[in-house]
């Protein structure tokens, strides 16, 4: 429920008219930057999480990519390709006029969105042109409106015709615009390392969708040793060690 999306028709076609917000004090920038993957497995499984890239750290599924697309075999080529990680934003946005879903009109939502739309505003904020003056989007006073227009081209979602509208305060007194203010949503969610899953974890689900078996560990490879070594009677060390992992 944090989330808006924009609504498209069956022609793939939609409009909608948002107001990106400044964020809360804790944000460094008014939005977060993120990756994560999202493909199918040969189990037909789903691989979708968010990548330890976004946070610095090694990432299981970039290194696997990373060493197959250095391999020099186009077929691990095309693999990484489907596999290759997203480039996501999370930004704090208030509903101007959602056509198809008139009841979101006035919300203050979370809005995810790709390097399209965010040129788009980088564009706004350091404009190529001397015409051009720059904005800052996410100003509740001097900032802009922000017209999402999506079309279908070549069966992928468009956003080239997507504009920013002439700089104008948003309507409403200090009192309400406190209200919006207070409304937004944190964005820590995507820079704490806590709310990401472990290197490990993310292996044993990636291993999982790819139908790889992991890696055992000392205390399975022990058990493998006792199975195809000859039985030997239990000593007082043996029992010792079979039952203290810490000493192992």
């Amino acid at each position: 429920d944090r989330f808006w999306y924009p609504q498209r028709d069956k022609a793939g076609n939609g409009y909608a008219v948002i107001r990106f917000l400044p964020g809360v004090d804790e944000a460094t920038t008014p939005w977060v930057r993120y990756w994560d993957h999202a493909f199918k497995g040969p189990t037909g499984q789903w691989y979708i999480e968010k990548s330890l890239t976004s946070i610095g750290q090694q990432d299981p599924i970039a290194e696997l990519n990373s060493k197959m697309w250095n391999s020099g075999i186009e077929s691990d080529k095309e693999i990484v390709r489907k596999r290759k990680r997203n480039l996501r934003y999370v930004a704090n946005v208030l509903v101007i006029n959602d056509p198809a879903n008139p009841e979101n009109n006035g919300q203050v939502k979370l809005y995810r969105f790709g390097k399209k739309i965010f040129d788009k505003i980088m564009d706004a904020m350091q404009p190529k042109f001397p015409d051009e003056k720059p904005i800052v989007p996410f100003d509740m006073w001097d900032g802009a409106d922000f017209t999402l227009k999506i079309r279908m081209v070549e069966g992928y979602p468009n956003y080239d015709a997507s504009t920013f509208k002439e700089p104008a305060a948003l309507e409403g007194d200090e009192t309400k615009l406190e209200e919006i203010y207070n409304k937004q949503f944190l964005l820590s969610e995507w820079t704490d390392p806590k709310n990401y899953k472990s290197y490990d974890d993310l292996k044993a689900r990636l291993n999982l969708v790819l139908g790889e078996s992991a890696p055992r560990t000392v205390k399975q490879e022990v058990e493998l040793e006792k199975v195809v070594q000859p039985s030997e009677p239990a000593t007082a060390e043996s029992t010792a060690l079979d039952d203290d992992d810490d000493t192992m």
